[in-house]
């Protein structure tokens, strides 16, 4: 880069000078142009993390290492996954705990599992697109509160969901269309900063040219509306609007973000993996949800994984991890030819995997029944086949992982407290030895987990399971040109190691 603008140099002082004055005259008007599209990029003070703040300033060095116009802010994500065991919500369900709004994350980014049961007529013929739509109207009211259109579209979650022909099923389209509005304003198909000046001035990329993209290319689906936010939803009280949803089978994630922060999210794509039935249903698998912020990457995996608990099953899933990984591939959208957005999973700058992986605990169900009733978390957790498969570098390396201080998350009877149906004939291929199956991993430099629990429902035959990231995410100001490199420091430098993590 270097020498091209060394030759531009030397090009100019053969220039005479009233040419000169001409081209300069040119390049102050494309850089005054340039400043007028960089406005949205100016706004760097967000209200909702001001307490994390000092954590990205106390260090020097990452202070030194960006330009003047760069800075580094940090903010809250919460991630949950829960598998639901096939039931259908009620409107009286209530999940304000379970998304811990008080803390009043940043980010919310949720992953469900068996919303419908996985049978034949859900796998091989027709989706069944209402419990979708159910848990959406469910977070938004906890997220929100409930809003004037829910009542008026017969959406209303604390109302019974059944449908008939005064009120119809709610339509999954329709209702996160809904959740998306916000302000008349769109997500940005691609908000690249300014590109370096090239050869010549005809040739000068400054900005990704939007009347070139077509909204088919953000997702692998057909009909994708995970783009468009239009009018806005009614009042000042919203607080969360939906950045986007998606189903595959019994598969659902959902991503919520603050409505102030919605404009700087861009380059939204969405790749379905299936790993089910024969390796190409998808009863198994994952949904994978690729974004900018501001100027860094993410990826969200939600991800159910081959069950089974006999010897050699964890290999399967280790070849679901390994597949998903291979196979994941997100569309190029961005036509500016120096784009960088990452095409695979592993090349975001931070990245979080959750979902029902479902590895076990390779001990016999008395002796992990033993351990679960002497609350030896340690001991369980030394034979959890996840922690094994890590260690042997077989699936998962350089992931990371909080240490687990709950109790394993299946296999509970419903609406019951215990592992065990004691005193009830249940028949032998449903007994289960307790196990962490629902998990949460991180991969990327930048993050810290705070938080690393379970919650108590018994809706289903699966506890879920919750966690809290403090996120780097690098942020520029107006008239700066983005770095070619990522912000490569490491969290740990300057946030206090916690003995509870590893």
């Amino acid at each position: 880069m270097d020498n091209e603008f060394e030759d531009t140099q030397a090009v100019s002082d053969m220039i005479p000078s009233n040419q000169q004055r001409k081209k300069q005259s040119f390049f102050s008007k494309v850089l005054s142009m340039r400043d007028r599209n960089g406005r949205t990029m100016e706004r760097g003070s967000i209200d909702s993390h001001e307490v994390f703040s000092d954590l990205s300033i106390q260090n020097q060095d990452s202070v030194s290492s960006m330009s003047s116009g760069e800075t580094v802010q940090n903010f809250k994500v919460f991630a949950a996954t829960w598998n639901v065991g096939g039931q259908c919500p009620s409107g009286n369900l209530d999940l304000s705990d379970f998304l811990q709004v008080r803390n009043e994350p940043d980010m919310y980014v949720l992953g469900f599992q068996e919303i419908v049961p996985l049978n034949a007529g859900n796998v091989l013929v027709l989706e069944d697109n209402e419990p979708a739509a159910k848990w959406l109207a469910l977070i938004n009211e906890s997220l929100n509160g409930p809003s004037h259109f829910a009542s008026n579209s017969g959406l209303k979650p604390t109302a019974s969901f059944g449908g008939s022909l005064l009120f119809p099923k709610p339509s999954l389209k329709k209702i996160k269309k809904t959740f998306k509005k916000l302000n008349g304003k769109r997500l940005k198909s691609c908000n690249c900063v300014l590109e370096m000046e090239r050869k010549a001035a005809k040739d000068f990329c400054f900005r990704c040219q939007e009347s070139n993209f077509n909204l088919d290319d953000s997702s692998t689906e057909e009909e994708d509306d995970s783009f468009p936010i239009s009018v806005a939803l009614a009042t000042n009280q919203m607080k969360y609007s939906l950045v986007t949803c998606k189903k595959m089978v019994g598969i659902f994630v959902s991503v919520w973000m603050k409505k102030e922060l919605i404009q700087y999210v861009g380059h939204l794509r969405i790749c379905r993996t299936s790993r089910g039935i024969m390796g190409c249903l998808g009863n198994k698998g994952c949904i994978s949800v690729s974004m900018s912020f501001y100027q860094t990457s993410f990826c969200f995996i939600c991800s159910h994984l081959a069950s089974g608990e006999k010897e050699g099953d964890e290999l399967r899933r280790n070849l679901d991890v390994i597949e998903i990984l291979k196979n994941t591939q997100f569309p190029k959208i961005c036509k500016t030819q120096y784009s960088r957005m990452p095409d695979k999973i592993l090349d975001h700058d931070r990245i979080i995997w959750f979902g029902d992986l479902n590895y076990r605990i390779s001990l016999s169900r008395d002796d992990a029944k033993r351990l679960v009733e002497m609350k030896d978390w340690p001991s369980l957790f030394n034979k959890d086949q996840l922690k094994m498969e890590r260690e042997a570098g077989r699936v998962f390396k350089g992931w990371k992982e909080g240490k687990i201080f709950f109790a394993p998350t299946y296999k509970y009877a419903f609406n019951s407290d215990t592992y065990y149906v004691e005193g009830l004939k249940i028949s032998k291929n449903k007994r289960r030895t307790p196990a962490w199956c629902d998990r949460i991993l991180w991969h990327g430099r930048g993050i810290q987990q705070l938080s690393y629990v379970r919650k108590e429902f018994k809706f289903s035959d699966h506890r879920p399971v919750c966690a809290t990231f403090l996120v780097e995410v690098e942020v520029m100001f107006k008239g700066q040109k983005k770095k070619v490199s990522t912000f490569n420091i490491q969290i740990d430098d300057f946030v206090p190691t916690r003995s509870s993590y590893y």
